[in-house]
């Protein structure tokens, strides 16, 4: 018989590829998925078919606390709906991040229903709350509320899940963020989109390009870059309109392009035709410190080395496989500098072929199989 998972997150899911593939997952082991995200102003809509039901709650504030507030309580009447609706079924609750866990883990005990906690981050330590004291406080109430109580967890990286074992005693199991590589998709050159042929591309890509991850001091190094190297920078985040400016106002219009977020088959083309890959995010506060972006992997699937700060996680991967190179410190000239020391060093070619074998080892097919023994064992489906 089909069991039913709903699966509860906050964004807009078309760009949330962590929550399309925990979709892929459940429905290899035969759940019938309800996804509840957010509707927002940037919201897109699908390419291809997608084998889910996509509700898109909108509250009518739109940020801030009463974007989370109202959003909360919508979505507590929807799963509350849901849970009466389908009672008699076998259903699963799958919570994505600490900003839905509150209204999926009373309906989980209101009707004995089970519970499973995806933590993309450590969501108490994101920099927007280091001073905002108060909404820390809030969310660190819901995380110890509840955390404790349940049974395990899931979270995207060791060092994540050692923190949060050490803090709350509860088995933190580790499911990488690792992207799919799109199939059946030739690759477009560079001719077919729009990049110049005669260039060294640098690209930063992420849904979340906010503060605190270098992308201000990238843009300035690219001063001191000749016309030769194009900064391509492609997602969201709250400094995308910052860097907008600085183009602007440092006259880098030739050297730095800057493009909206989009879905990640599209992504892949732009990524694949760079030539270095950076993510140099600053080990400020303890989720940055403890990050693994996705697109390090995206990156390693393309097969372009990889320009990075020394994050514990990230270096760990760089060096494992020799697939990149790191910055020291953040200052503009430094990282100028270690560009044009990686596209000019007798390493690139090794660098670009070790990703190949770095794709191999790091990919979806095998790390799904990771989430599904979790599920198997703890929600025995």
């Amino acid at each position: 018989m089909q069991k039913l998972c709903i699966i509860s997150v906050i964004s807009d899911v078309y760009t949330d590829q962590r929550v399309l593939r925990t979709v892929e997952a459940l429905k290899e082991l035969n759940y019938e998925c309800k996804v509840i995200g957010r509707k927002t102003g940037k919201t897109q809509k699908f390419k291809g078919n997608f084998d889910f039901t996509l509700n898109h709650l909108n509250p009518f504030f739109k940020k801030g606390v009463g974007m989370y507030v109202m959003f909360n309580v919508l979505l507590f009447f929807r799963l509350l709906n849901y849970a009466l609706q389908f009672k008699k079924n076998r259903m699963l609750l799958y919570v994505n991040d600490l900003d839905t866990l509150l209204p999926n883990y009373i309906i989980s005990k209101l009707f004995g229903l089970p519970i499973v906690y995806d933590s993309h981050e450590l969501f108490t330590e994101v920099p927007e709350l280091q001073n905002r004291k108060f909404k820390k406080k809030i969310w660190e109430i819901v995380e110890k509320s509840i955390v404790p109580k349940l049974p395990f967890a899931i979270t995207v990286n060791d060092s994540i899940a050692e923190w949060y074992n050490k803090k709350y005693r509860v088995p933190f199991f580790v499911v990488r963020n690792i992207s799919k590589i799109p199939v059946d998709s030739p690759i477009k050159s560079r001719s077919e989109l729009g990049l110049p042929e005669d260039k060294f591309i640098i690209i930063l890509q992420g849904t979340g390009i906010n503060v605190q991850r270098g992308a201000e001091e990238l843009v300035e190094a690219m001063q001191y870059l000749d016309t030769s190297y194009l900064l391509l920078i492609i997602g969201g985040g709250d400094v995308i309109e910052k860097l907008k400016r600085m183009v602007e106002e440092l006259k880098l219009k030739e050297k730095v392009w800057i493009k909206n977020r989009m879905p990640a088959d599209d992504l892949y083309h732009y990524t694949y035709n760079a030539s270095i890959g950076v993510s140099i995010d600053k080990p400020n506060n303890l989720n940055y410190l403890y990050s693994l972006p996705n697109k390090i992997f995206s990156y390693i699937h393309a097969h372009i080395p990889i320009l990075a700060s020394r994050l514990p996680e990230i270096e760990k991967i760089i060096l494992k496989y020799n697939i990149g190179a790191f910055i020291e410190n953040h200052n503009p000239q430094h990282i100028a500098m270690r560009i044009k020391e990686m596209m000019y060093s007798d390493q690139y070619p090794i660098w670009k072929q070790n990703t190949f074998v770095a794709a191999e080892e790091l990919c979806w097919k095998k790390e799904k199989e990771v989430l599904k023994t979790i599920l198997r064992k703890y929600i025995n489906p």
